[in-house]
C-alpha cells in the first residue's frame, strides 16, 4: 500500500501537522550557498573560459571554444523542420494557445489631464533583454520554453536569450524546436549557476540581461537569488504542487492521477486532497493503491506522497476553503458542482482549475495561462509569469504652471518638514515668486 499522511481538522494537532507537512526552504544550504557564490566570482572574473571549463566538468564533453557554446540559429529551424508532425503540431497548438491569452496581459499607456493643464500618467515600456533558463538534466522541458519565451515575445522584449545545460553534448530537438516556434533570438549550450552567471553579468559570448527567468535544481535557484538585485528574476521556486479540493462526486481514479501528475515531477513534490467526505478519501486511497504500481515513475510518486503528500479531511466546505486558503497552493484543483461559484472564495492560489473535467496538466501544456506559478506559499503575495513581467511602468508627470504653483504650497510644507530646503525651494521657484533664472538667497 501507498504510504501517505492523513489528516483531519478536527485533529488537536492538526495545525502544527500541516505547518510541518508544507514547510520547504529550497536555498538554505550554506555550503551549496558558498559553490554557487564561487562560480559567480569565476564568471565574472574570467567570462567564457570559466563557461568552457564548467561545461567539461558538470556536463561531460569538452567544447572545443566559447564559439562551440553557442548554438546556431539553422540548428533551432532544423530541430522544428525535422520533429515529427504530430509533436510538431502539438507544440505550435499550444504556443497559439499561450501567445492568445498573452495578449490579454499586455499592460498600455495611460495619462489623463487635471483641470489646471497638469499632465499625470504611465508609460508602459518593454525589457531590452531577457535571458531564459531552461532544464536540461533529468529531464527536458519544451512546454518550459513556450512559457517562458512567449509572454517576453508578446510583450515585446528586444533580444531573448535562452541557456539550455547538454549533459554529454547531447540537444534536445523538443527543446530546440520549441526556441524556433517561441521566438528565442540567441541560445547557448550551458547550465547550471554558471550560465545564471552569464546572463546577469555576461561573458565574452553571452550578453548581459536585464532579467533572467526560467526553472531549474537548487543551484540555478540558489544562483538566481544572488544575482537578483543586479538583475531581475521571476521567482525562486520550490518544488511542485496541487491541492485538489473535492466534494466527493468526482471518479476517485481521476483524482488519484491528479496528485500523481505533480508527484512524478520529483520526490520533494506536494501532492494534497482535502474533502469533507470521508468514504471519498478512503475510495482515493485505495485508487492510488490500485493505479500506483503501473506508473513508469512509480518511485518518485510512492516517495512524494509519503514525504509531502496527504488526505485531508474537513468538516465542511467552508473548512475545506478555508484549509485551501492558508496552503496558498500552486495548483488548485476545484473538484465540485459549482466551481465558479466557489472560486469567488478563494483569495490565494497560483492557479485556479475548475471543474470536474479541468485536469492541472492542460494547464502544464496548452491550456493557455502561464503554467509558471508561485510556490511554497508565496502565492499569498506573488502572481503567475505573464507578459506583465517582461513590462516595466515610468510615470509620467507635466505640471502646468498653474499646477505647478498649486502643487508647490503642498511640497513645500512637507519638504520643509522633512528639513529638505533645496526640495522646498526647487518647488517654490516654480510657484511664480523665484523665476528660473533668478538667483541669490532665499526670497
Amino acid at each position: 500500500m501507498a504510504e501517505i499522511t492523513r489528516l483531519a481538522t478536527t485533529d488537536s494537532d492538526f495545525a502544527s501537522r500541516l505547518d510541518a507537512l508544507l514547510a520547504w526552504e529550497s536555498v538554505a544550504n550554506k555550503a551549496l550557498q558558498q559553490t554557487v557564490d564561487d562560480i559567480i566570482d569565476d564568471i565574472r572574473a574570467r567570462g567564457d573560459t570559466a563557461l568552457i571549463d564548467y561545461t567539461a566538468r558538470f556536463d561531460g564533453w569538452q567544447p572545443a571554444d566559447a564559439a562551440a557554446l553557442k548554438i546556431p540559429a539553422s540548428r533551432l529551424q532544423q530541430a522544428l523542420q525535422d520533429l515529427p508532425v504530430a509533436q510538431r503540431e502539438a507544440l505550435e497548438t499550444a504556443a497559439g494557445r499561450i501567445r492568445a491569452y498573452a495578449q490579454h496581459q499586455r499592460m498600455q499607456d495611460w495619462e489623463f489631464r487635471e483641470a489646471d493643464g497638469t499632465l499625470l500618467g504611465q508609460k508602459v515600456t518593454p525589457l531590452d533583454r531577457v535571458g531564459l533558463y531552461v532544464p536540461g538534466g533529468k529531464a527536458a522541458y519544451p512546454s518550459s520554453v513556450l512559457m517562458n519565451a512567449i509572454p517576453a515575445k508578446v510583450a515585446e522584449v528586444a533580444q531573448l536569450i535562452m541557456v539550455v545545460p547538454t549533459p554529454g553534448g547531447e540537444l534536445n530537438e523538443l527543446v530546440l524546436a520549441a526556441a524556433q516556434i517561441a521566438g528565442v533570438d540567441q541560445a547557448f549550450a550551458v547550465g547550471g549557476a554558471q550560465a545564471v552567471a552569464a546572463l546577469a553579468y555576461g561573458t565574452q559570448s553571452i550578453p548581459a540581461c536585464d532579467k533572467v527567468v526560467g526553472p531549474g535544481n537548487s543551484y540555478v535557484a540558489t544562483a538566481k537569488r544572488a544575482v537578483f538585485g543586479q538583475v531581475g528574476i521571476d521567482m525562486v521556486a520550490g518544488p511542485s504542487e496541487i491541492l485538489v479540493l473535492c466534494d466527493g462526486k468526482t471518479d476517485p481514479d481521476w483524482i488519484a492521477m491528479d496528485l500523481f501528475s505533480q508527484a512524478e515531477h520529483d520526490e520533494d513534490a506536494q501532492a494534497i486532497l482535502i474533502s469533507w467526505d470521508a468514504d471519498f478519501l478512503d475510495r482515493v486511497a485505495a485508487s492510488v493503491d490500485r493505479l500506483l504500481p503501473g506508473m513508469e515513475r512509480q518511485p518518485v510518486i510512492a516517495a512524494a506522497l509519503k514525504e509531502r503528500g496527504a488526505l485531508i479531511l474537513a468538516r465542511d466546505l467552508d473548512d475545506a476553503v478555508s484549509i485551501a486558503n492558508q496552503i496558498a497552493p500552486e495548483h488548485l484543483e476545484l473538484s465540485v458542482a459549482e466551481p465558479e461559484h466557489l472560486a469567488k472564495q478563494i483569495r490565494h492560489a497560483g492557479a485556479i482549475f475548475m471543474g470536474r473535467h479541468t485536469a492541472e496538466a492542460l494547464g502544464d501544456y496548452c491550456a493557455g495561462p502561464n503554467h509558471v506559478l508561485p510556490t511554497s506559499r508565496t502565492a499569498r503575495f506573488s502572481s503567475p509569469l505573464g507578459v506583465y513581467d517582461f513590462q516595466k511602468r515610468s510615470s509620467i508627470i507635466m505640471a502646468s504652471p498653474k499646477g505647478a504653483a498649486e502643487l508647490a504650497k503642498t511640497a513645500s510644507v512637507l519638504a520643509r518638514g522633512e528639513g529638505l530646503t533645496a526640495h522646498a525651494r526647487s518647488a517654490e521657484y516654480r510657484a511664480g515668486g523665484r523665476g528660473p533664472r533668478a538667483e541669490g538667497g532665499d526670497a
